[in-house]
């Protein structure tokens, strides 16, 4: 037996967080498992026609840790495809809910849609009742008076406001990779950088220009400054080893500015030298 909620989770932000702590306190109080059942492909990427364009928030695995980091028991994934989207909410809580993992109560967001026929928790609710499932409607989460959604924090993104889409995920975005060879361009200004190949090519991508940014590589914790551009590049400060091969991760803290085409080298040097006093009077 299982308290379940469903749904894509991106981003696992403050909202989401608010539906899981409401699935692992009811959950241990019944004395059942909490699981979440959600998808291995964003539904967008099967349905609609601009899924060429969709990024996500979470790479599967750091949507599993992020969950499983909350204290829910089970994350499974399933796979979402044209035949399984044809599925009425009827269908998805007969067959799916209750016949493959038990469940007894279903803990919804409060814009939760189900089935080929979106049904809507108002309407989920009677359905539900009917096939003896308990259920639990979690209200909005806000920020800055806005409801918090993994839409409006991939349009902050987009903009480069990437401290306006950490305060409605609850965490830095982050991307991770690998450490890849490069021009060299940067260590003969004195700036050598890290640059990123990422594991997940789905992974949304903030906008072109400079950030703060916090780095994680060879167990240690270090600031740097970032640049996306056509690549994403990293200075790490105070830093001086050899990472090619190695893993990666960089969480974006501030913006710092939009990309320039600099006149000269010394010009590029210049800007570098700015921008990490920048940085650094930042972290003082």
């Amino acid at each position: 037996m299982a308290v379940v909620a469903t749904g894509f989770f991106d981003g696992v932000h403050l909202g989401h967080r608010q539906v899981i702590r409401t699935l692992v306190s009811s959950a241990r109080q019944r004395g059942e498992e909490a699981i979440v059942v959600t998808f291995a492909r964003h539904p967008r990427a099967v349905l609609q026609q601009d899924a060429h364009q969709l990024r996500l928030l979470n790479s599967p695995q750091e949507r599993e840790a992020l969950l499983r980091g909350l204290g829910v028991d089970r994350v499974e994934l399933l796979t979402f495809d044209r035949a399984f989207a044809r599925k009425t909410a009827e269908q998805y809580l007969r067959e799916v809910l209750l016949g493959r993992f038990g469940a007894t109560m279903l803990v919804l967001g409060y814009d939760n849609r189900l089935g080929s026929d979106r049904l809507t928790p108002d309407t989920i609710i009677p359905l539900a009742e009917k096939l003896g499932l308990e259920v639990e409607v979690v209200p909005a989460s806000t920020s800055n008076d806005a409801v918090i959604s993994s839409t409006k924090i991939r349009e902050a993104l987009e903009e480069g406001s990437v401290e306006a889409a950490e305060a409605m995920l609850g965490y830095p975005y982050m991307l991770r990779g690998l450490v890849v060879g490069g021009k060299q361009l940067g260590r003969t200004l004195g700036y050598p950088t890290a640059n990123l190949r990422l594991y997940d090519p789905m992974k949304l991508v903030p906008a072109r220009g400079v950030y703060l940014t916090e780095v994680e590589v060879l167990g240690s914790h270090y600031w740097g400054m970032t640049n996306v551009g056509d690549i994403i590049e990293t200075h790490i400060f105070d830093f001086n080893e050899d990472i090619y091969g190695h893993d990666l991760e960089i969480r974006f803290r501030r913006w710092l500015r939009e990309m320039r085409t600099m006149e000269n080298l010394d010009a590029l040097k210049t800007q570098l030298a700015a921008d990490e006093a920048t940085c650094r009077e930042m972290l003082r």
